[in-house]
């Protein structure tokens, strides 16, 4: 598409990650052509010497195959004006990871870097994984700061929901014990990673969020997304990129418009790729989603909060009540679910109120206290 070509035009992309990054790379580099999705095929092959015009550098089909946390694959697509390159990782942070982040101190600045790794993290190398994850990315994204400039923009990509089983040769045999558990786990090591990224000033995007309610876009394996989900990945990261580098998207109508009809004013490139209602009345209003599909890494932690009580009857006060709420619907009303703040730090007052997820407490209900007697009630 045009206005992708714009966007990265004389850009230097890195993607770094595992099979998922892989299609994300794969997508970019398609989009960058034509308007077409990815095929099945083009989505489960790995390792080959060229896809889509580009190159296969290092490893894949010029080394050995496998499954393993040692297999290498580093691709890149070049044109005139456009420069994008993949790297397969397993590790967020090791020997491999040190040596490609010495070729960018080495080499040229990368413009962009997508990064995401978590999943080979938490079941390949530790079962104790959070401690050693959390240290790993405490180096990937310190080094990653110093050797970037200011003006290269990083976006680390949560990992996407997977499913209840995960079949594939991503489980192999010595962790299919962990398979009913990952799913978890990888909502625990999101946290970690967004978190850290913020931390660090880096941009988080949570596809998470985003895919939580489009799992029939999700592989019968429970890790991998069909095509129609990547291409919602690319939109949503252009956006991204768009947004961050000041750039403002072209509207629907003034792409092809020789082959598409015009469209409503409210209508932008943006809005295409959603696929919820617009509820959101902030300044991303057309866009169809409940949340700007742009979260800055800074408003992860940080940003304001909605209270679920407050979210539930403003959003019933939007909707149907037109601004009044009958009596037993007042602000008391809910106030008896909103959760309850802590601030970061000791005695300091000026800090910036935080409501975990799992701190939802009910205030006027009675607590028991935990005896022995209470948990084996049929022992004493």
């Amino acid at each position: 598409m045009r206005p992708v070509a714009q966007l990265l035009h004389n850009k230097f992309v890195v993607v770094l990650g595992s099979s998922v990054q892989r299609a994300v790379y794969k997508d970019l580099v398609l989009i960058l052509q034509r308007d077409a999705y990815l095929s099945l095929s083009q989505l489960k092959s790995k390792g080959e010497f060229s896809f889509e015009q580009d190159c296969l550098v290092e490893g894949g089909q010029l080394g050995q195959m496998n499954n393993g946390t040692a297999y290498r694959e580093v691709r890149q697509y070049r044109t005139d004006h456009h420069l994008i390159r993949f790297y397969f990782v397993t590790r967020v942070f090791s020997r491999y990871m040190d040596s490609i982040l010495a070729d960018f101190e080495q080499g040229i600045k990368p413009d962009l870097v997508i990064v995401n790794s978590c999943l080979w993290d938490i079941s390949r190398y530790s079962r104790e994984w959070a401690l050693e994850y959390k240290e790993s990315l405490n180096k990937f994204f310190l080094k990653l700061k110093t050797i970037l400039p200011e003006e290269s923009l990083v976006v680390w990509n949560m990992t996407m929901p997977l499913g209840k089983k995960i079949l594939g040769g991503f489980l192999v045999p010595e962790i299919e014990h962990m398979g009913p558990s990952l799913r978890f786990d990888v909502i625990e090591a999101n946290y970690f990673g967004a978190t850290l990224a913020n931390k660090f000033g880096f941009d988080v995007l949570d596809l998470h969020f985003q895919f939580r309610f489009s799992l029939q876009h999700r592989m019968k394996d429970g890790v991998h997304w069909n095509a129609v989900a990547h291409r919602k990945i690319t939109c949503l990261l252009l956006e991204h990129v768009a947004q961050a580098w000041g750039v403002e998207l072209p509207k629907l109508d003034q792409i092809n418009a020789e082959n598409r009809p015009p469209l409503p004013e409210n209508r932008s490139w943006q809005t295409d790729t959603s696929s919820a209602p617009a509820r959101y009345p902030g300044p991303y209003r057309n866009q169809r989603c409940f949340y700007p599909p742009v979260m800055p890494a800074i408003h992860y932690n940080y940003g304001p909060v909605w209270m679920q009580g407050q979210r539930m009857v403003n959003g019933f006060r939007s909707q149907f009540c037109h601004g009044y709420l009958p009596p037993h619907m007042t602000a008391g009303y809910h106030h008896n679910f909103e959760r309850e703040t802590f601030y970061r730090g000791a005695n300091n007052s000026a800090a910036a109120p935080y409501r975990p997820v799992n701190n939802l407490v009910m205030k006027q209900k009675h607590r028991y206290p935990c005896t022995r007697e209470r948990l084996h009630p049929y022992r004493y």
